[in-house]
């Protein structure tokens, strides 16, 4: 019997495939979409979204229902002698609360991390998890770590259009349109539990310049690190433009010349408010275990 099965959700960026290469397990996010019922990477995939997006199809998304958590952590407690469970910012959707309830008729065997990541930085925080469990750890004292270190992680989002923030409700149409006018570029980040406005630029070059520059203050002033990237985790994300995405990697490289910065589609939810052509920079600690 396997000690600690881990489990996260799609908002991860794990795909099905790459979760069973990983030995984990991902509950796929749903969808409505002009009233059909969809999951991601199950009967939706990243091109199939952004062509009803594109289409201006009625999109919302939400929780996993509680019958699909409880009934996989019920699957894999048959082998295995604990669950920790890593779902997205309990700041970004109810799903960590809700997983948070359930978990309190196990008895003390489903441990539901609260530690405030998505996208990148919760697929890190997976991966952080598997190596820890690997080690021996337990499921409370992984889920003791990853807490611990929840704020020790920044995404920097610039976002290409400002339509699906003004149909989110996140601007008013007035500004929403002159923005549009003005060609405004937000840059949006997440440090922990919101999706907040943190600049506002006017191409795309001085977007990634200005994410870049506070990447570096984190790195050096949070995270007590250095400059060029050493002792760091970097990330690019991206929604459905990864050729800007890998364009992006090389000027992180050349900022950043000690790290290794990988790409990741950005998760369908965090897009389907943010809208396609996004470019994202995410930066973390690396952890000693």
């Amino acid at each position: 019997m396997g000690r600690i099965a881990i489990v996260t959700d799609s908002n991860s960026g794990i795909t099905q495939d790459y979760a069973k290469e990983l030995g984990v397990s991902v509950i796929p996010m749903p969808f409505t979409i002009d009233g059909a019922d969809y999951y991601e990477d199950i009967n939706l995939s990243q091109d199939q979204f952004y062509e009803k997006l594109l289409s201006d199809c009625s999109i919302m998304t939400s929780q996993p229902s509680p019958e699909t958590v409880t009934d996989l952590w019920d699957k894999l407690l048959k082998d295995h002698d604990e669950v920790v469970h890593i779902p997205m910012s309990s700041g970004l959707s109810g799903s960590c609360q809700t997983a948070l309830v359930l978990s309190e008729d196990y008895d003390g065997k489903v441990h539901v991390v609260n530690n405030q990541r998505i996208s990148v930085t919760q697929l890190e925080s997976v991966l952080q998890a598997k190596e820890m469990a690997n080690l021996g750890y337990s499921g409370s004292l992984i889920k003791e770590r990853l807490e611990k270190d929840r704020f020790d992680s920044s995404i920097y989002i610039m976002v290409d259009t400002l339509k699906y923030l003004k149909n989110g409700g996140r601007l008013t149409p007035a500004v929403a349109a002159i923005g549009s006018l003005l060609k405004i570029k937000p840059v949006l980040q997440i440090q922990g539990e919101k999706l907040d406005k943190f600049g506002m630029a006017r191409t795309q070059s001085q977007a990634k310049s200005m994410m870049m520059n506070q990447v570096e203050k984190d790195i050096v002033e949070r995270f007590g690190g250095k400059a060029d990237g050493e002792d760091v985790n970097i990330y690019v994300a991206f929604s459905h433009n990864e050729d800007v995405a890998k364009e992006f990697v090389k000027e992180i490289k050349e900022r950043f010349p000690k790290s290794d910065p990988l790409a990741n589609a950005l998760s369908l939810s965090v897009s389907c408010h943010i809208g396609p052509g996004a470019i994202a920079i995410a930066c973390s600690k690396v952890e000693k275990y």
